[in-house]
C-alpha cells in the first residue's frame, strides 16, 4: 500500500510539472487553466434531477446530468456555471474548486416538471413528444361519480366523457377522437390500472391518484392492437416514503333529483279535456295518480373510503377499503359495491430488487327488475304513458291493470311483482418485480391474475303482467359468467447519459389470455311463487321442452414483442420510437395472424436554441410531431376459417335430426383493422407558468374496416363473407390553455379552457375482390310501433346522419307537408312515404366540444367549477316523437301534444319519424361545483380535516326540449334519445376528508 501511494505521488508530481511547462509556452492559456468540477443537481426535496444542462457561462462547454443528478465539467476558478432544467428556475453558481458542488433547483413551472405516465414507464412532461394528457387527483370531479371516467369529465381536450343514464349501475361513455370502427370488437379505449388491463370500475374512484390519457397513435402504438381507441392509464394511490403511519378517511352522503322532467298530462288535464270535448268521459277512472312520483323516491347514497399507510423506506404498505351504497331515483334501483385493495412494497439487496404486490377484491350486488339488467327502463315508459286518473290498485288489493291495451302495464306492478339480484366478485392479484443489477439497467416482470364471477337471478310472480297478459304463470331465469384473465409482461430498460446525450432503450415480451364461460336458463309455468328463481327446475316449460338453456365457453390469447427508444440531445431535440409485433387467436386460420405496429415522434425545445435564450416571454416552447399505427381485432373468433353449425330439424327414419349447415366462409386474408395516425402539436409555457397549454392537429386513417359482403353461392358455401375492405378517416384539432390570472398570498385563481373538433368520413367499402352492393347502409331503430331505421351511412360521408322524411309545415287538416325529392312541397296524401323520399335531416355527432374549469382558493376556502359543452349536432327526441301526437288517447301524452305545430292545427297524422322531431342538441353544462374548507389544526391526533359540499349536473343551458341533450354518441346511430333510458339526475353531496 505504501509503495502504491508513493507511485501515485510520483505520477502526480510528473503531471503537475508537465502542465507547468505547457503553460510556460502559452501564458494566456495558463491564465485560463481549467479543472474538473464535479457536482450533483437536486430539487428542493433532495431528489436527483436527471437531464439538467450544466454549462460554463460565456462558453459552449455544457454537459447533461446523469440519472442520479451527477455531472462532471471542466471550468476555471472564477467561472460561473449556469444550470437549467425544464420546470426549474435557472441557477448561476460560481466555481470555487472546493469539494463536491451541490446545486438545489427551485421549481418554477410546475406543469413542465410533472411526471406523466406513458406505456411501460413515465416521462417528465417536458420530454413528452406525443399527445398525452394528465389529470391529478386534486382536479378530479368530486361526488358519487359513476366510474373513473367521470372523474376527468371535461378535463381533457378530445376526450368525450358523458353519462347519458342516471342508473346507479351504469357507467360513462367514452369517445376519444371519434369512431374508429364499423363492426369491430371494441370502441372503448384500453384501460390499464397500474399497468394491468381493467375497466373504469376496477378500482374505487376515491382510490385513484392520477389518470393519464394517451391520445394519439405514436403514444398508444406501444400497446399495439389494444390501443387503437386510445389508452387510459389509471394510477392508484401508493405507500411511499419513510416512517409512514397515517390513516385517511374520505366519506360523503348525497341525494339526487331528476334533472329535468317531461311535462305530461295530469288527471286535472284529463278532466279538463273531457269538459272541452277533446277526450271521452270514459277515460276518467276516478283517481288522481302521479305515476312518475309513484315509482320515484328521495334517494340517499353514501360512500366511505378509509386508507391505511404504514412502513418505512424498505417495506411499506397501503390498505384501502371502499364501500359505495348508491340509491337510484327509482324504487328498487341501487348499486352496492365493496372494494378492498392492498399495495405492498419491499426493497431487498441494497434496494436493487423491488417487489410490489397488489391484491384487490371487489364485491358488487344490486337489485334486478328486468331479466339480465338492473332497473327496467320499460317501467319508466309505463309511468309516463299510464292514465293519471287510474288507481294504483283495485278494491280487492290487486294491481290495477288494463291488459287489453297494447303494451300498457301498471309500473308499480312491474317493480313489486319481480324479484331479482345480481352478485359479482372481481378478484385480482398483481406481482411486479424490478431488478437493477447495474446503474442504468432495469429488469421488470409483471404477473397478473384476474377472475370475475357473477351470478344473477330474476323472477316474475303470477300477478305480474306477463302472467295476466301472456299466460306465463310465473317466470324465472338464472345465469352466471366466469371470466379469467392472465397476463405476463417481461421488460428490460437501459438508460444512459453522456455529454449532451440521454437515451433509454426498452424491450419486452407480453402474453395475455382470457378464458370465459357463460350459462343461462329460463323457465316458466310454476306451481308457486314462493321460491322466486331458486327452484327454477319446477317450471313446467322445462318439462315440455319450451324452456331456454344454454352454455358457452371460449378462450382468446395475445402474444406480443415490443421495443422502444427514447433519445434526447442537449435537452433540445427529442425522439421516441417504438414497435410492437403481436398475434391474437381471433385471427386463427388467417395467412397473416401477426401484426406490426410502429410509431415515431419527435420534439424540439425551441426555447433551448441560442436565439431564444435571452427572451423572457416563453418558459418553454416545444414543437411535436408523431406518427403511429395501432390495430383493432375482429369481434368474433375464427373468422379466417370456414365453419358449420347446427341448423333446422329434419324428420328421418321416425326421428327428428338436427342438420349441420355452413355458417361461414373461409377468409384466409382476414387481418387487423389498422389505424394510422399523424399528430402535430405544440406545448408552451409563458410568463413563469402563468400561461401554459398545448395544441394538437391529428389525422386518423383507419384501413381494413370489417364489413359483411354478399358473395355468390356457389362457389362459396355461405352467402356472405366478412372481410377487411373499408377505409375511414377522422381528423380534428384540440387545444387546452391554462391560466393563473391571480396569485397572491391569500388568494389564487387558476383556470383552464379546452376546445376540440372532430370530423369523420367513411371513404370506401369496396376493393377489387369485395364490392359493396350499395353506396350506403342503414342503421339505428325507432322501436315499435313506428319500426324503421333512424340513420344512414353513405360512402364518402360521415357517420351519424339522421335519415327520414323532411317536413316543412302542416296543412289546415293537421297533416304534414313534406319536402319532395325535387325540393318542392308535397301534401301528406300525395306523398309516397318511400325510402327514396327520405333525406339527411341532421347528424348526431357534435362538431365542437369545449370545457372551462376554474379553481379558486382564498385562505382556507376552496371552490372549483367545472363546465363543458357540445355544439353543432342534432338529437332525435323520442319522447316528442312518441308522446306528442294527440291522435293516441289510450296512452298519456305530453302537454305539448295539444300545441299546434307551425301554428296551424292539431296534428292528425299518425306516429311518424320525421324532421319535426330532430332538434339541435347544443348545450352548455355547469357540471360540478365544489366548495370546501380546510381546517388549520394543532392536534396531536388529527393531521388534516376538510369539509366540502358539491353538486353534479348542476345546470344545463340548452334549447333541446327533451330531458337531456347529452345522449348516446357511440356506434353508428349517435343522437338517438332512447325513450326508455333512465333519466339523468342532479346530485347534491356533503363530504369530509380526515387524516390521522
Amino acid at each position: 500500500m505504501r509503495l502504491h501511494n508513493q507511485n501515485r505521488k510520483a505520477i502526480f508530481r510528473a503531471l503537475t510539472l508537465l502542465l507547468l511547462l505547457l503553460s510556460a509556452f502559452n501564458p494566456k492559456q495558463a491564465a485560463a487553466q481549467t479543472q474538473e468540477i464535479k457536482g450533483v443537481v437536486r430539487d428542493s426535496a433532495a431528489a436527483a434531477i436527471a437531464g439538467a444542462t450544466v454549462s460554463v457561462n460565456g462558453t459552449k462547454r455544457n454537459v447533461i446530468t446523469a440519472n442520479d443528478g451527477s455531472f462532471t465539467i471542466n471550468a476555471a476558478p472564477g467561472d460561473q456555471l449556469r444550470i437549467t432544467a425544464i420546470g426549474f428556475s435557472e441557477q448561476i453558481i460560481p466555481v470555487s474548486g472546493k469539494g463536491l458542488l451541490t446545486v438545489t433547483m427551485l421549481t418554477e413551472v410546475k406543469a413542465l416538471s410533472d411526471v406523466v405516465v406513458i406505456g411501460y414507464g413515465s416521462q417528465r412532461r417536458a420530454d413528452v413528444t406525443s399527445a398525452v394528457a394528465s389529470v391529478k387527483q386534486e382536479n378530479f370531479i368530486k361526488g358519487p361519480v359513476q366510474d373513473a371516467g367521470q372523474l376527468i369529465q371535461g378535463k381533457v381536450a378530445g376526450l368525450t366523457v358523458s353519462a347519458p343514464s342516471g342508473d346507479p349501475t351504469s357507467g360513462t361513455q367514452i369517445l376519444l377522437r371519434g369512431n374508429t370502427t364499423l363492426f369491430g370488437a371494441n370502441t372503448n379505449p384500453l384501460v390499464l390500472v397500474d399497468g394491468v388491463p381493467g375497466s373504469l370500475t376496477t378500482v374505487a374512484p376515491e382510490d385513484i391518484e392520477s389518470i393519464d390519457v394517451l391520445k394519439d397513435g405514436s403514444a398508444a402504438a406501444i400497446y399495439g392492437v389494444r390501443g387503437t381507441n386510445g389508452v387510459i392509464l389509471i394510477t392508484t394511490k401508493r405507500a411511499s416514503g419513510n416512517n409512514i403511519n397515517t390513516v385517511e378517511y374520505n366519506g360523503y352522503v348525497s341525494t339526487e333529483t331528476i334533472a329535468r322532467k317531461l311535462d305530461m298530462l295530469t288527471a286535472a288535464d284529463y278532466r279538463e279535456q273531457i269538459k272541452e270535448g277533446i277526450r271521452d268521459a270514459s277515460w276518467d277512472l276516478g283517481s288522481n295518480t302521479d305515476w312518475l312520483d309513484e315509482i320515484t323516491r328521495t334517494p340517499v347514497s353514501q360512500v366511505h373510503n378509509i386508507t391505511f399507510r404504514g412502513g418505512n423506506s424498505k417495506t411499506n404498505y397501503l390498505l384501502s377499503l371502499n364501500y359505495r351504497a348508491l340509491q337510484g331515483i327509482f324504487l328498487r334501483s341501487n348499486n352496492n359495491t365493496f372494494t378492498g385493495r392492498a399495495d405492498i412494497n419491499h426493497n431487498m439487496f441494497d434496494d436493487k430488487l423491488k417487489l410490489n404486490l397488489q391484491l384487490l377484491n371487489q364485491n358488487i350486488d344490486y337489485i334486478q327488475t328486468t331479466d339480465g339488467g338492473s332497473f327496467n327502463g320499460y317501467t319508466y315508459r309505463q309511468a309516463l304513458i299510464y292514465n293519471p286518473t287510474s288507481p294504483v290498485k283495485n278494491e280487492d288489493g290487486t294491481w290495477f291493470q288494463q291488459v287489453g291495451n297494447f303494451n300498457y302495464e301498471n309500473p308499480l306492478s312491474r317493480i313489486y311483482e319481480t324479484s331479482g339480484k345480481y352478485q359479482g366478485v372481481n378478484t385480482r392479484i398483481n406481482a411486479n418485480l424490478t431488478y437493477t443489477p447495474v446503474i442504468g439497467l432495469k429488469l421488470n416482470a409483471l404477473f397478473s391474475y384476474s377472475r370475475l364471477n357473477n351470478e344473477s337471478g330474476y323472477s316474475e310472480t303470477k300477478q305480474h303482467v306477463s302472467t295476466l297478459r301472456d299466460g306465463l304463470n310465473g317466470y324465472a331465469a338464472v345465469g352466471s359468467t366466469q371470466s379469467i384473465d392472465r397476463l405476463t409482461e417481461l421488460t428490460a430498460e437501459y438508460t444512459k447519459s453522456f455529454k449532451d446525450h440521454r437515451f433509454s432503450l426498452l424491450g419486452g415480451y407480453g402474453y395475455q389470455e382470457n378464458e370465459y364461460f357463460n350459462f343461462y336458463e329460463r323457465n316458466y309455468d310454476f306451481p308457486t311463487d314462493i321460491f322466486d328463481y331458486s327452484n327454477i327446475q319446477l317450471g313446467n316449460a322445462l318439462k315440455e321442452g319450451k324452456a331456454t338453456l344454454y352454455s358457452y365457453k371460449g378462450e382468446t390469447n395475445l402474444i406480443s414483442f415490443f421495443g422502444r427508444l427514447q433519445y434526447s440531445f442537449a435537452d433540445k431535440y427529442l425522439l421516441l420510437a417504438s414497435i410492437r409485433r403481436e398475434a391474437a387467436s381471433q385471427l386463427y386460420g388467417a395467412k397473416k395472424p401477426w401484426g406490426t405496429f410502429p410509431s415515431v415522434s419527435v420534439g424540439w425545445h425551441i426555447t433551448k436554441e441560442g436565439f431564444m435564450l435571452h427572451q423572457t416571454l416563453f418558459d418553454d416552447l416545444k414543437l411535436r410531431a408523431g406518427y403511429g399505427v395501432t390495430g383493432n381485432p375482429p369481434a368474433s373468433l375464427f373468422l379466417g376459417v370456414a365453419q358449420i353449425g347446427y341448423g333446422s330439424y329434419n324428420y328421418s327414419n321416425g326421428q327428428w335430426i338436427q342438420t349441420l349447415a355452413p355458417t361461414q366462409n373461409a377468409n384466409p386474408y382476414l387481418k387487423w383493422e389498422e389505424k394510422q395516425e399523424t399528430n402535430i402539436g405544440l406545448d408552451f409555457s409563458m410568463l413563469k407558468g402563468r400561461i401554459s397549454g398545448s395544441a394538437d392537429y391529428y389525422i386518423r386513417r383507419i384501413k381494413g374496416l370489417l364489413y359483411n359482403y354478399q358473395v355468390p353461392s356457389p362457389p362459396n358455401l355461405y352467402s356472405t363473407t366478412e372481410a377487411n375492405v373499408g377505409t375511414m378517416e377522422n381528423k380534428g384539432f384540440e387545444v387546452i390553455v391554462n391560466f393563473i390570472p391571480v396569485q397572491t398570498k391569500s388568494f389564487q385563481w387558476t383556470t383552464s379552457v379546452n376546445f376540440s373538433t372532430n370530423s369523420n368520413k367513411l371513404i370506401s367499402l369496396s376493393n377489387d375482390l369485395y364490392k359493396a352492393t350499395s353506396d350506403y347502409f342503414t342503421t339505428g331503430y325507432t322501436g315499435e310501433p313506428i319500426q324503421t331505421f333512424t340513420h344512414i351511412v353513405y360512402i364518402g360521408k360521415g357517420i351519424g346522419d339522421f335519415y327520414g322524411f323532411k317536413v316543412t309545415g302542416l296543412d289546415d287538416n293537421g297533416k304534414w307537408i313534406y319536402e319532395g325529392q325535387d325540393g318542392k312541397p308535397v301534401n301528406y296524401d300525395d306523398f309516397a312515404h318511400s325510402f327514396e323520399d327520405k333525406k339527411v335531416i341532421g347528424n348526431g355527432l357534435p362538431k365542437y366540444y369545449a370545457g372551462w374549469n376554474n379553481n379558486f382558493k382564498y385562505k382556507a376556502f376552496d371552490l372549483s367549477i367545472t363546465m363543458r359543452g357540445a355544439f353543432k349536432y342534432q338529437v332525435l327526441n323520442y319522447q316528442r316523437m312518441y308522446y306528442e301526437n294527440p291522435t293516441l288517447q289510450n296512452y298519456n301524452r305530453l302537454k305539448s301534444a295539444y300545441d299546434k305545430p307551425y301554428g296551424k292545427a292539431l296534428l292528425t297524422a299518425p306516429l311518424e319519424f320525421n324532421s319535426y322531431y330532430i332538434e339541435n342538441g347544443d348545450f352548455w353544462k355547469v357540471d360540478n361545483i365544489v366548495l370546501g374548507y380546510t381546517f388549520s389544526l394543532h392536534s396531536k391526533y388529527i393531521k388534516g380535516l376538510r369539509l366540502y359540499a358539491s353538486t353534479i349536473n348542476t345546470l344545463t343551458i340548452t334549447g333541446y326540449k327533451g330531458i337531456d341533450p347529452e345522449v348516446n354518441r357511440l356506434g353508428l346511430n349517435p343522437g338517438d334519445d332512447d325513450r326508455d333510458k333512465y333519466p339523468t339526475s342532479r346530485t347534491y353531496t356533503f363530504g369530509v376528508n380526515v387524516t390521522f
